[in-house]
């Protein structure tokens, strides 16, 4: 399989490595703020991988659907769009995977978080927090996976409502499930979930050692969405 990518940071960098490593694909193609958007390079690809800003996400997916190629896109802050991707996506007849972390070990979490809600909501009288750690350099806050892993909570944990995700100068109020971010040093990911109550704690961390996992999982989006149609979530995958 012939990979394009788009965005050349640590995560384009990271998949690059981890495609070189094997034998079953190779980088084809290689856009970023300095090469420009590649569109021969793409043309000549299977699948695009973008991991690019949160500002260039947009205009890069409609880009590249009309060229005609599926695509995993990693890079997060454009969800409120989804509904506009989608008719996209079916108005090029192509497929486009997303997620907010395509770490296996995240999407796991994703899985433990679930069912612990569920079961904290039912059981005992526990509260729920948290938060997240990434590096200095990291431009959205807080992260698509803070976003994923709140969700999840306030879709199996009832007393929780409203997400809050900033600075609060009052009590909180009991339905609103406070998740925190923190940004500096070199952190590459780490996200908490604490149900707490006056008997003991549930603490659910999952750290991310460095961006392998993210990039392994991207290049197994790839070969997911080679030859599919439609719009998917990369935790459809792990279900």
């Amino acid at each position: 399989m012939k990979i394009a990518l788009i965005g050349y940071g640590n995560m384009g960098q990271e998949i690059e490595k981890v495609v070189n490593e094997g034998t079953k694909h190779q980088i084809s193609s290689i856009s970023s703020d300095s090469r420009g958007f590649d569109e021969d390079g793409i043309k000549n690809a299977d699948v695009v991988i973008d991991f690019s800003s949160p500002e260039a996400a947009l205009e890069n997916i409609q880009r590249v659907l009309k060229l005609g190629k599926n695509m995993v896109v990693g890079t997060s802050g454009w969800y409120e769009h989804i509904d506009k991707v989608d008719s996209w996506v079916k108005e090029a007849g192509t497929g486009l995977i997303y997620g907010q972390n395509f770490a296996i070990g995240t999407n796991i979490f994703f899985r433990l978080v679930e069912t612990a809600s569920r079961l904290c909501a039912k059981y005992g009288n526990y509260d729920v927090y948290g938060y997240e750690v990434h590096h200095s350099g990291k431009k959205d806050s807080p992260s698509g996976t803070a976003f994923k892993t709140a969700q999840t909570i306030l879709d199996n944990f009832p007393k929780k409502k409203k997400l809050q995700t900033g600075r609060l100068d009052r009590k909180i109020e009991t339905e609103e499930l406070h998740f925190a971010s923190i940004r500096g040093g070199r952190n590459p990911g780490m996200h908490e979930v604490v149900f707490d109550s006056a008997a003991d704690s549930i603490v659910l961390s999952d750290q991310n050692h460095s961006r392998r996992g993210y990039a392994e999982g991207a290049v197994m989006a790839a070969e997911f969405i080679q030859d599919k149609k439609g719009v998917y979530a990369f935790d459809e995958i792990i279900k």
